[in-house]
């Protein structure tokens, strides 16, 4: 009997994506939206796919919305055999700037909206006796970024969630794993340059250049960026493990990213790391991708201070069986990475 999954925030990127490969995959797949006046890219993806998904909506900011969809879901097939939270908002903005209502949207969309589905889901995946939950975070859940206080809140707070959640619920039958992309390229990335440009253009006083400096960081970064198609196989990936992982990282750069977090029990590191993409400058040639460690998708301003703080030093266990790190040297003053080689 074919397996059923549904998956949240499908309309574009990687959520659709994922709903088409879990298809192409043989899952009955339902691909669950806000809005279903915005399914049409999903359905003609899905049509020259040759796949069949059935579309419904569900908006994980309303406990009533998924109630209904998993009554429905439970009346049309009889089981739920994995869940995948999908769904996100994006916002830039450091706390002094942002609003409480912003902060409280950007929680309840990336946090409350995951602990809502997952917590409505689990009863029916535990009756399938071998659920999956996957829920795609980011790296962001891991390192705190500047300019991403509210995002990258929420995405801890998940990531605190689930792996709080993880043991309690294999004993029950119920896998939990978590996917972390970085930058990725998809519609709410376009939406996001907007944010920043709108931000970008009300900002003044001390935080202008430091806002300047993160936009340029941002937008260099993306030239790196995966597409929804791969997060939507480490996804598949988790979903089919025979052992699944805790954590899936989804490439080297940005396991090595995360990696220093893992070997920074201070945070220096990642102070360091973080605060030289607000001063940081194109002369400075850690900023250059030198070296072959990493895939090429590692370029960029993003990935040549991945590389700079954290290649060959720290030895790390994203999926979270183990972690090992040994010492760094002094970072650059000017460009605060570790391996600057001005």
């Amino acid at each position: 009997m074919a397996k059923v999954a549904l998956i949240t925030g499908t309309s574009s990127g990687i959520g659709l994506s994922t709903a088409v490969r879990l298809a192409k995959s043989g899952y009955r797949t339902v691909a669950t939206m806000r809005d279903l006046a915005k399914a049409g890219a999903l359905r003609a993806r899905a049509e020259a796919e040759g796949v069949r998904l059935d579309v419904r909506r569900l908006d994980v900011c309303d406990p009533g919305s998924i109630d209904a969809c998993l009554r429905e879901i439970a009346g049309a097939y009889g089981r739920l055999d994995a869940l995948v939270n999908n769904a996100g908002a994006g916002l830039v903005g450091s706390l002094e700037q942002l609003s409480m209502a912003e902060l409280e949207r950007t929680m309840d969309v990336n946090f409350y909206g995951v602990a809502r589905a997952t917590k409505a889901a689990l009863p029916l995946l535990r009756e399938a006796g071998a659920g999956r939950v996957v829920t795609v975070t980011s790296v962001g859940g891991v390192v705190g970024q500047p300019f991403n206080d509210a995002y990258c809140a929420a995405k801890f707070a998940v990531e605190g969630l689930l792996e709080s959640l993880a043991p309690v619920a294999r004993r029950l039958g119920v896998h939990v794993s978590i996917v972390e992309p970085g930058p990725v390229s998809t519609e709410f990335i376009a939406n996001l340059g907007g944010s920043l440009a709108a931000r970008q253009a009300e900002t003044s006083g001390p935080y202008a250049p430091l806002f300047a400096a993160y936009v340029a960081q941002v937008m260099q970064s993306f030239g790196a960026a995966q597409t929804p198609d791969e997060i939507a196989g480490v996804v598949l990936e988790a979903l089919t493990d025979e052992a699944p992982k805790l954590r899936y990282v989804t490439s080297d750069a940005m396991r090595a990213f995360v990696g220093v977090k893992y070997g920074d029990p201070t945070g220096e590191a990642v102070r360091t790391m973080t605060g030289g993409w607000l001063e940081a400058t194109l002369e400075c040639r850690a900023q250059r991708p030198f070296g072959s460690h990493f895939q090429a998708g590692a370029r960029g301003v993003l990935g040549a201070l991945i590389r700079a703080a954290g290649a060959g030093r720290v030895g790390a266990s994203p999926s979270g069986r183990g972690v090992k790190a040994g010492p760094a040297p002094a970072p650059c003053r000017r460009c605060h990475a570790a391996r600057c080689r001005r």
